[in-house]
């Protein structure tokens, strides 16, 4: 139950902080990912184990992807 708890402040300051960073740096947009990714997998550790896994691997490569992309979209560092 304290995974389930712990798992939802995280999602939901994560989840904020992303939004509505106060350094506009992608960098800390990034990190800010991962708290609310973290915040996920505890949520999937309360119910098991390899869901916690299986959607920390697949929320982290996704989102991770996607922000990469956009840092170099912006950067204007885009490579054809």
């Amino acid at each position: 139950m304290i995974e389930f708890i712990l798992g939802c402040i995280l999602l939901i300051a994560g989840a904020l902080f992303t939004a509505f960073p106060r350094d506009r740096r992608y960098i800390t947009r990034l990190i800010n990912l991962e708290v609310a990714e973290f915040g996920l997998v505890m949520i999937m550790l309360s119910f098991s184990e390899v869901l916690a896994l299986v959607t920390f691997v697949a929320v982290n490569v996704v989102s991770t992807f996607i922000f990469v992309r956009l840092i170099e979209k912006k950067e204007g560092g885009e490579v054809q």
